[in-house]
């Protein structure tokens, strides 16, 4: 009898595993925990910025993702930093988020059912304050333990999102940023 319940038991556990993996190979994946940094070197000063709160949903079948950051939650060294980086360059209160519309652009490269490292290029509409631009960049995609995280590296120019650098610190800050994001995405249900 034990036997027979052991068997049962083994059978469901693996019936949920399959169903499991079946949801998660078709489904949509989220984090509100994301990172995205920047980084401006030069000469004068390195800036560095962090936001662990990012916002992001990605669809494992068509290879969509939106990303959303809210401007305020980035944290800096210097308290002044973030200050001038809130009231003078981002204008946070007038324009509170930054995002991302796009996709995966081969969404076929990555098995969600399998643990392995994946890439592809990641591309689509930034914005930033009151202007949107098309990036595109290169994707490492990890899965692992039934858990996926993405990872991206590119560039901006503070000028093609009508981000003003005064004359008096223009030579602490470079013109092009490089904005790294890091997201731990879970399966929703």
């Amino acid at each position: 009898m034990k036997n027979k319940t052991r068997i049962i038991l083994m059978a469901g556990v693996i019936a949920i595993s399959a169903a499991f993996t079946v949801n998660v190979a078709g489904g949509k994946y989220m984090t509100k925990n994301g990172k995205v940094s920047f980084f401006s070197h030069t000469d004068m000063e390195d800036i560095k910025g962090d936001n662990n709160k990012v916002a992001s949903v990605l669809d494992s079948k068509t290879g969509k993702m939106q990303i959303e950051i809210l401007v305020k939650s980035f944290v800096f060294k210097k308290a002044l930093m973030e200050e001038h980086f809130n009231e003078n360059y981002m204008e946070s209160t007038k324009y509170p988020k930054s995002k991302f519309d796009g996709k995966i652009d081969d969404i076929n490269a990555i098995d969600f059912t399998k643990d392995g490292t994946y890439k592809s290029t990641v591309s689509g509409n930034l914005t930033i304050k009151d202007k949107t631009n098309s990036v595109k960049t290169n994707g490492t995609f990890t899965v692992k333990d039934g858990k996926l995280n993405g990872k991206a590296v590119f560039k901006i120019k503070l000028a093609d999102y009508n981000v003003e650098i005064p004359a008096v610190v223009k030579d602490k800050i470079a013109k092009e940023l490089e904005i790294t994001v890091d997201l731990d995405y879970l399966a929703l249900k």
